[in-house]
């Protein structure tokens, strides 16, 4: 995908509100791309982006049409490019310790991940938002040395700003190797290999 400048993220409550907003979104302002559909919970996510002034623009008329339908929403007037990458899906193989977040929306791990991967040299491994098994959450798996994880958690919290509540996160310092290749693999379960080791059997 060609790279954009701003980002916008709506999670809808309900799925009609969410359909009558893209139609909105797209007659307002010429936008790059827009991804839509339902995900868990009976929620209808929107993501969509280009330039700064139109994303502006159709966001704000998706808000005036159908505020009362949004349970959160985001707005990045100047994307990180890997995590613009990793909205649609692309991993990142990364080592070193692994922070695993979590947060109630879609749009609010979007915030987090910005405030993390613009304050400290870390690594987008994937982003997660509200899909199967999610119950509507977003998580996010960053990877990089000790200190700047521990500074990404921290930034993280502060950028994901409101709603407050269903903000989660886990260091792991040193993740053991077998852990390391099933992240970069996939969290899905769905998707996940099955690791024998050599454990007890009986």
């Amino acid at each position: 995908m060609k790279k954009f400048a701003a980002l916008a993220v709506l999670d809808f409550d309900n799925v009609p509100a969410g359909i009558y907003a893209v139609d909105a979104i797209l007659k307002k302002a010429p936008i790059a791309f827009i991804r839509s559909g339902t995900v868990t919970r009976g929620r209808f996510l929107v993501v969509f982006g280009g330039s700064t002034a139109a994303t502006a623009e159709s966001l704000n008329i998706a808000l005036a049409v159908s505020s009362d339908a949004i349970i959160d929403s985001t707005f990045l007037p100047d994307a990180h490019q890997h995590l613009a990458e990793s909205v649609f899906g692309e991993r990142r193989m990364a080592g070193g310790s692994l922070l695993v977040l979590e947060t109630a929306t879609a749009a609010s791990i979007v915030r987090a991940v910005e405030a993390a991967l613009k304050g400290v040299p870390v690594e987008l491994i994937e982003m997660r938002l509200a899909d199967a098994g999610l119950a509507g959450k977003g998580i996010a798996f960053l990877a990089g040395s000790l200190p700047d994880v521990e500074e990404a958690a921290a930034l993280a919290a502060s950028g994901h700003g409101s709603p407050a509540q269903g903000y989660s996160f886990r260091i792991v310092a040193a993740p053991h190797e077998t852990l390391e290749r099933a992240v970069a693999d996939s969290s899905h379960f769905d998707h996940a290999q099955l690791i024998e080791l050599d454990g007890e059997r009986g």
